[in-house]
């Protein structure tokens, strides 16, 4: 079986739910929409710089692709 479905078939509503209450008491409500923020602006920074770091040959591909559709 797969790790993951392992894993989701013992995790039930009411451990979510105490997850949930623990991380409002650890943090607080007024903190966890600026960690939200955070974590939302890591991963559009991760999304940008893997599209930046494509390697230069498919990026050559690309082009000849455009230019065989001209």
């Amino acid at each position: 079986m797969n790790m993951l479905a392992i894993f989701l078939g013992a995790v039930g509503p009411w451990q979510i739910a105490i997850v949930v209450v623990l991380i409002v008491l650890l943090f607080g409500g007024k903190k966890i929409p600026e960690l939200m923020r955070g974590l939302g602006s890591g991963i559009k920074e991760f999304k940008d710089a893997a599209k930046e770091d494509q390697p230069a040959n498919s990026k050559n591909e690309q082009s000849q692709k455009e230019e065989n559709k001209l």
